[in-house]
């Protein structure tokens, strides 16, 4: 008993950590990890619920957002991340978790091998053989909010016990898991509504630049929080402190071109390059953007308003818009001219650094109105060259480092 309430008390000091995280993904990623924590997973995956269209109807899947394994972990290098296939699967009676979403209701499998023939569900094994992890003990529990909304399931796999063998999942782990999942949900509610807030923004923008779109802003700011978690690795920064950078990360990265709606249609939508005048004119996005945040309130306020005043500088100085006020426009440093000097090498923050970086792959990636997207040849080669001029020289090496993450999450978030 003495255990259990020490469970307990764990899962209300989570509680109050979880509705800490702002951004939606990186909230998804820590509840999976704390709800294998609870009830002592080697693994896990966490689902989300996404309407997506098939043969002209638009119908509700299970999409894979995170997929953790502490066996397959131990076996890669320090620092480096799992790598997991990215899929959907239907609500529907067909696997474990399809019957979990499709009924709204915990199941308890003590061995997946042996689920009985009149079982409505069942299990296919074809991923465990291309793994080679054995899917032994699960428990999959709905996440559903107070008026009966599923965001999503959690399926945590392979209990152990205190000699590390894989066990079922007991009757307190079901209700740990369940008081657990109950505050989880609070907390997802809490963050859609912040992710929607930002995508609101996005869309604004998105309503003036067609390249401005939701998949786009979350790809960029996903590689940035990839490429921040090496760099933290490298430099021994805290977990508390690489966490809190993270997730406000996340959130300023994704309005890194917010200041794009103060520009004219004319050159946003313009189907063409720009002319030099129109390109002088769009360099101001980079000030418009950081002038929305001019009375910050937040460490995201900050962070958001220097990654959208400095994404466009160079390392090697090149870059826009410098040393510029960007309420005044007046210049903060000048040379022997009176204009302004521009920023370089560390003068550029952290933030700004990483997002110039995740966004001009992304852009290279895409396909624009001048131009198709690049073959993954040429884009890698460019981002290789760049190294040292546009870019901070470290940043690119730790982006060739961690290039299975980037691509994971290139297909987290493709092009619709």
């Amino acid at each position: 008993m003495a255990g259990e309430n020490t469970d307990f008390k764990s899962i209300i000091r989570l509680d109050s950590e979880l509705n800490q995280i702002q951004d939606l993904d990186l909230l998804l990623e820590r509840i999976l990890l704390e709800a294998r924590n609870v009830v002592r997973a080697d693994a896990g995956s966490i689902y989300v619920t996404e309407t997506v269209e098939e043969q002209g109807s638009k119908i509700d899947r299970l999409a894979i957002k995170y997929a953790q394994n502490d066996t397959t972990q131990k076996e890669l290098p320090p620092g480096q991340k799992m790598i997991y296939s990215v899929f959907t699967v239907p609500i529907s009676e067909k696997s474990v978790s399809g019957y979990c979403a499709l009924t709204k209701k915990l199941i308890n499998v003590p061995d997946m091998y042996t689920i009985p023939a009149e079982a409505p569900y069942s299990f296919n094994p074809s991923f465990d053989k291309r793994s080679g992890y054995k899917t032994t003990s699960t428990l999959t529990i709905p996440l559903v909010t107070a008026d009966g909304r599923l965001l999503g399931v959690i399926q945590v796999i392979n209990a152990k016990d205190n000699n590390g063998n894989t066990v079922p999942f007991s009757e307190d782990d079901e209700f740990l898991l369940t008081h657990f999942a109950a505050n989880a949900t609070v907390a997802l509610q809490r963050a859609y509504v912040t992710r929607a807030m930002i995508l609101r923004m996005i869309k604004m923008s998105e309503l003036r630049d067609p390249k401005e779109t939701g998949t786009h802003v979350n790809r960029v700011a996903g590689y940035s929080v990839e490429i921040y978690d090496r760099w933290a690795y490298h430099h021994g920064i805290s977990e508390i402190e690489r966490e809190k950078f993270r997730d406000t990360l996340k959130i300023a990265a994704m309005l890194h071109d917010v200041g794009k709606v103060a520009i004219s249609d004319m050159i946003l939508k313009k189907p063409a390059r720009f002319t030099p005048d129109e390109y002088v004119i769009m360099q101001h996005h980079t000030l418009y953007g950081a002038g929305l945040f001019d009375d910050p309130q937040s460490p995201v306020d900050i962070l958001a308003r220097d990654i959208a005043l400095t994404h466009h500088e160079n390392w090697d100085g090149t870059g826009y818009p410098g040393w510029i006020d960007p309420l005044t426009l007046v210049p903060l440093k000048t040379d022997a001219e009176g204009k302004p000097l521009l920023r370089k090498g560390e003068e550029i923050p952290l933030g700004g650094r990483i997002v110039a970086l995740a966004d001009v792959f992304d852009a290279l990636c895409s396909k624009r109105v001048y131009k198709e997207p690049w073959s993954e040849e040429q884009v890698l080669l460019e981002m290789r060259q760049l190294g040292g001029t546009k870019f901070d020289p470290e940043l690119v090496d730790i982006f060739f480092e961690i290039l299975p993450s980037i691509k994971q999450m290139q297909s987290l978030y493709p092009e619709r």
